[in-house]
């Protein structure tokens, strides 16, 4: 396995080598995505971390424009979107060259950008599940992404964030696709005690009734019963279902959806539309794909959570 991959087992030393991105309504003004992301994780970048940020174009522009981490030198300018910056990135994600291949990939995306359904958009998504790289799309799990990280390498917690690891007041989406299921109940049986901390989970058709007998399986029949909420099916509307409580913001922050990307799958547009939604509530959801990042995000999680109870 690529050093650069995501499970626990193997916890990768700083530098990073980062591709950002972001789409252009995310770009301008102090409020901006881009501006909430770079200065609310400067210390983790600059102090921590310390990763080659690989940006494409525009958003190094806008980057410049607001002083946005402007004293740091660690920055490598791709072409704009246009001239193949996002194809780069691409390229990059799948490279086998240790000095050129990317970690992870933040491109925080406006989901009413016609940019974001790009073909070069499409598959960086996809050859990071493939290549088990996070690719992080919306500003919460991008900021959450840098702070579980910087901690790894001996970092501070950012107190600022404490609410959101405060799990007893948070939900959690755990769905998967048929190739998938397996690895997350695997994964659901080792994070079990972190797991059943929060407040709410869910899960579409089949892998929430799975969900729920490992869960009267660990817990007894009674209390296991309804530890996970299932809804419809994803082919039948659950993804649809789901969606609505990450708009609405109030019952489920963070998604887990292991995807198969190696299957085309008839109800893709409600795949779609889950991360969608994520994506229009930025600053509140996240949503990791790939199941060794998702491993590696949950055995760090459950680091970040111990600090908030202390």
């Amino acid at each position: 396995m690529n050093a650069n991959s995501c499970p626990a087992t193997a916890i990768k030393p700083a530098p990073f080598r980062i591709g950002l991105a972001t789409s252009r309504s995310h770009q301008q003004g102090p409020d901006s995505a881009l501006a909430q992301l770079l200065n609310g994780s400067r210390a983790n970048i600059e102090d921590h971390l310390k990763p080659q940020l690989i940006v494409v174009g525009r958003t190094l522009d806008a980057m410049q424009q607001s002083g946005l981490l402007d004293r740091y030198q660690h920055i490598e300018r791709f072409p704009y979107g246009r001239q193949g910056g996002l194809m780069k990135l691409v390229s990059r994600v799948v490279d086998t060259d240790p000095t050129r291949t990317l970690d992870a990939v933040i491109y925080i995306m406006d989901p009413v950008d016609p940019s974001s359904t790009f073909p070069e958009a499409v598959a960086l998504k996809r050859q990071c599940v493939i290549h088990g790289k996070p690719f992080l799309s919306t500003l919460a799990g991008a900021r959450e992404w840098l702070e579980l990280e910087a901690m790894a390498t001996g970092a501070a917690p950012n107190t600022a964030l404490d609410a959101t690891f405060n799990l007893g007041d948070e939900g959690i989406a755990l769905i998967a696709h048929d190739a998938m299921k397996n690895r997350m109940l695997d994964m659901a049986e080792r994070h079990f005690a972190l797991l059943d901390q929060f407040a709410f989970r869910c899960a579409t058709g089949t892998t929430g009734s799975l969900l729920n007998k490992l869960a009267q399986r660990i817990k007894g029949a009674e209390a296991g019963r309804n530890w996970v909420r299932p809804y419809l099916s994803g082919p039948l509307g659950g993804d649809a279902q789901i969606a609505e409580l990450i708009l609405d913001r109030q019952q489920c922050r963070r998604v887990l959806f292991l995807e198969d990307p190696h299957v085309a799958r008839q109800h893709e547009a409600d795949i779609q539309l889950l991360e969608r939604a994520a994506r229009t509530v930025t600053d509140y959801a996240l949503c990791i794909s790939d199941a060794g990042c998702g491993d590696r995000w949950l055995t760090l999680l459950q680091q970040r959570v111990a600090l908030v109870k202390l």
